[in-house]
């Protein structure tokens, strides 16, 4: 069983006489900070340069500094940039601020499971990993909830990485949910694998194959969409708040029927063997190498894959379909 925590399991204290410096302030920047700060927390922001998040930061009452001066005032520096600039950022302006006693935190194991960042012995790692976006963070937190969390502890130099880590969940309200113990590893592993195989990838392709299927049988491209994407909202909003058994008694006996006696077989062992191919390509390091170990053809790479989504037939025949349902406007 996971082991969870509490608000009544955690106290703030390790927090308390300490200045947590947040690197960076977008989505889960912004949000962690105002969390933070409305907990009672010292923060700086530290940033790159002054563009659009500069001056956010400062309409919400921060004065951010640059990344090196807010590592050097930070007892607790939270790396809260994109993964894929961690290696750089880390060089160039973190690892020369790392005093004995410090803490080195993360809101997602990649860069620390896959050697992006090597921390030197002397300093507490840790990651508390939101499971929701910023804008959920700071919603839910405002209204006296909180978004559930991942906590990890890779390197506990003074003995207290842990309390610390909990104190920090606690702070971005995640204990009033919930923050269930976890590793790095065991995070990224199944945060990558979950994107590539099901909430990202996966979906994509079985929506896109069901489209295909039916456009190809010679049916209507607006009512393939209909049937394979745009009601699926629907059932993953049944899904979310209330599983499988709450959607299947929502729909009718013949979806129940149909899907339970044809699902599996589409979707079936094969597809597993797929997905546990992919999960070993994760686990062996070579995603990882894929994607960071050459970031400049990586982002070619994407770039050029994010033009072939926007051009598909899929993606116009759904821009159209969208505005008719008043789901997004012109322009």
């Amino acid at each position: 069983m996971a082991k969870i925590y509490y608000d009544r399991d955690v106290d703030l204290g390790p927090l308390l006489n300490k200045t947590v410096a947040v690197i960076g302030y977008g989505n889960q920047g912004r949000a962690q900070a105002l969390n933070l700060r409305d907990s009672g927390i010292k923060v700086v922001i530290g940033l790159a340069m002054k563009d659009w998040s500069w001056d956010l930061a400062e309409e919400d009452g921060f004065d951010p500094i640059g990344i090196s001066e807010a590592c050097e005032k930070g007892d607790i520096i939270m790396m809260l940039i994109p993964d894929i600039v961690h290696k750089e950022v880390y060089e160039s302006c973190v690892a020369g601020k790392l005093k004995p006693g410090k803490a080195l935190g993360f809101a997602h194991g990649y860069s620390i499971r896959f050697g992006l960042i090597k921390p030197p012995s002397y300093v507490d790692v840790f990651m508390v990993a939101p499971k929701g976006p910023g804008t959920k963070v700071r919603e839910t937190y405002k209204s006296g909830f909180g978004v559930p969390a991942l906590v990890a502890v890779e390197q506990n130099y003074t003995g207290k990485a842990k309390e610390i880590a909990l104190a920090y969940a606690k702070a971005i309200g995640a204990t009033r949910a919930g923050v269930i113990e976890t590793t790095f590893a065991e995070e990224t592993e199944t945060d990558l694998f979950g994107e590539q195989a099901v909430l990202v990838g996966g979906i994509m392709s079985l929506i896109e194959k069901g489209y295909g299927v039916l456009v190809e049988a010679g049916y209507q491209p607006e009512l393939a969409y209909f049937e394979v994407c745009n009601e699926l909202k629907l059932i993953m909003d049944l899904i979310y708040s209330g599983g499988f058994t709450k959607m299947l008694k929502s729909v009718s006996d013949t979806a129940k029927y149909g899907g339970l006696t044809k699902g599996y077989e589409i979707v079936d062992e094969h597809v597993k063997e797929n997905m546990r191919k992919a999960l070993e390509y994760i686990r062996s390091g070579k995603f990882a190498e894929e994607w960071t170990g050459n970031i400049e053809e990586s982002m070619r790479r994407l770039k050029e894959l994010m033009k072939k989504v926007e051009e598909k037939d899929i993606e116009k025949v759904g821009r159209f379909v969208r505005k008719m349902a008043g789901i997004e406007n012109e322009g």
